[in-house]
């Protein structure tokens, strides 16, 4: 699998090609640095947010990919979610009263997950989503969080670039490891 070389795929449009890229500079989230806003958790608690695993993951990477401009064609959607099949590709979703609302999907092997996008359709619901993902990657001891490349969100949420060496090394450590990508009960609603 091209991610364990590290090389990520990304469509140039919706309905362009795939290519594989592996940029010379990597854009990680550290886990143990990553820390929630007080505003986000009020934003949790005024929208009553909570959160599911895995449930809607192709309606995530849809939704996802209706932006002006994306890189998720219909191919990467049919390849992730048959990823998501084999139980590689997961998704988080927010939820307010039922209603999917934000989230995220990406891709864990081992102890490195490989956040691929996000999307909010209420206020901080894809930042919710992005720190209960945090929460269980602490949980389970994983020790990447690939973002690919750095972007003034990213940025915000904690996101530094390192050099592809460092990277690899970084990997390699992370791709030893057994860990899995299970929930944990919801930190906000409890």
């Amino acid at each position: 699998m091209a991610y364990r070389q590290g090389y990520f795929p990304m469509s140039e449009d919706k309905d362009g090609p795939i290519f594989w890229h592996k940029p010379e500079n990597r854009a990680i989230i550290p886990l143990d640095a990553a820390r929630r806003p007080r505003s986000l958790r009020q934003s949790v608690k005024k929208y009553g947010y909570h959160f599911t695993i895995d449930i809607d993951f192709e309606q995530v990477i849809r939704r996802c990919s209706q932006r002006e401009e994306t890189w998720i064609s219909e191919d990467i959607i049919e390849t992730y979610t048959q990823l998501h099949n084999m139980g590689y590709a997961h998704s988080i979703e927010t939820r307010i009263s039922g209603e999917l609302v934000g989230g995220l999907y990406g891709l864990s092997i081992g102890g490195a997950f490989f956040g691929e996008s996000m999307y909010s359709r209420e206020r901080d619901a894809s930042k919710a989503a992005f720190y209960h993902l945090i929460d269980i990657l602490n949980q389970n001891h994983f020790l990447l969080l690939d973002s690919q490349y750095i972007n003034p969100f990213t940025a915000q949420l904690g996101a530094i670039e390192i050099s592809d060496h460092i990277y690899m090394e970084l990997l390699h450590k992370a791709l030893e490891l057994d860990c899995e990508f299970t929930n944990l009960r919801n930190k906000y609603n409890s």
